[in-house]
């Protein structure tokens, strides 16, 4: 493992300020339950532990780092701004509006009808435009520069990752005696902030999609390094490139990345829907994928968690 500790960009993202994120978040967020399944499934001659993350207020993980960043910083009257392929867009509507601030969330195309209508569910103007996350990304920072909002990054910021490094420090206490944790990744935010808690003390393994891979590629580069972004997921996962505060984190405390095909993400869609009556979103299965599929094989006896970590989806299309 690479040494951290002297990396001016993220010596701030300790495991006493995740801490102190969680206490600050606690009025805004919930105590998402875990639950075990029968490992035989995968493999593995222990049962499984998952986290339900997707019960999570607005449907991801993300409203951790949205609640943190809002309220550690003082909110200008123009209020904030998020670009977003969905899950980080819905999640700062909902915590603008219980913080009672204007919202304006910039969306890519693809990003899902149904995390659209959450955005405006939660009194958020959505604006919709260009093809992939960074183009909104880019529309956003336009909007910023002309108004002087807030802005809200989705995992490139230090407020972002204390927020959801949360998520571990709830699992740890959950389920301490787990081997590895199986993270679904996108731009790094969750796995980044995952990594600062556990540092170590669980094998963290990255799961991409095969088509939208930038941690994955920033591991074999040595920097985050722009990717080419489609298939299934795109809209949770697929950053052109992973965040820069985040991948000292993934060299030092990320066990390696393994990649996942679209048909492996909608068949643990549907095996999370047939097995435990959880709809979750192409992103929020990803983890899952990597044991059903076979890409990661738990070793006898390894106990094994993973997070379903967003379910923002049309339930019509796991009928």
């Amino acid at each position: 493992m690479n040494d951290i500790s002297h990396d001016a960009g993220v010596a701030r993202v300790t495991r006493d300020a995740i801490a102190a994120a969680a206490r600050r978040i606690a009025p805004w967020v919930r105590r998402t339950p875990i639950i075990e399944t029968d490992g035989e499934a995968f493999g593995a001659a222990t049962p499984l532990t998952v986290k339900l993350e997707l019960l999570q207020h607005s449907g991801s993980f993300k409203a951790r780092g949205a609640f943190n960043n809002l309220l550690g910083a003082t909110v200008p009257a123009a209020g904030v701004v998020a670009a977003s392929g969905g899950n980080h867009g819905a999640a700062v509507a909902y915590a603008a509006h219980k913080l009672e601030v204007p919202a304006r969330i910039f969306v890519p195309e693809i990003s899902a009808p149904a995390k659209i209508a959450r955005i405006r569910d939660f009194g958020a103007e959505a604006v919709v435009g260009g093809a992939r996350y960074n183009d909104a990304l880019r529309a956003s920072q336009e909007w910023i520069a002309g108004s002087g909002a807030l802005a809200v990054h989705a995992y490139d910021a230090i407020p972002t990752l204390e927020g959801q490094g949360s998520v571990a420090m709830e699992f740890a206490e959950q389920a301490p005696d787990l081997d590895t944790v199986l993270v679904a990744v996108g731009g790094g935010g969750l796995i980044g902030g995952m990594a600062a808690w556990y540092r170590g003390d669980v094998k963290l393994v990255a799961v991409e999609p095969a088509t939208s891979h930038a941690l994955h590629a920033a591991l074999a580069a040595g920097m985050p390094v722009d990717v080419d972004v489609s298939g299934l997921a795109a809209d949770s996962l697929g950053a052109r490139s992973a965040g820069a505060l985040m991948f000292p984190f993934a060299q030092a405390y990320v066990h390696g990345v393994v990649l996942v095909s679209d048909d492996a993400i909608r068949a643990a869609q549907m095996w999370l829907w047939r097995n435990l009556r959880t709809a979750a979103e192409p992103g929020g299965a990803a983890a899952l994928a990597a044991l059903l599929s076979g890409a990661y094989r738990p070793e006898p006896g390894e106990r094994v968690g993973l997070l379903v970590c967003g379910g923002n989806v049309d339930p019509a299309t796991l009928a």
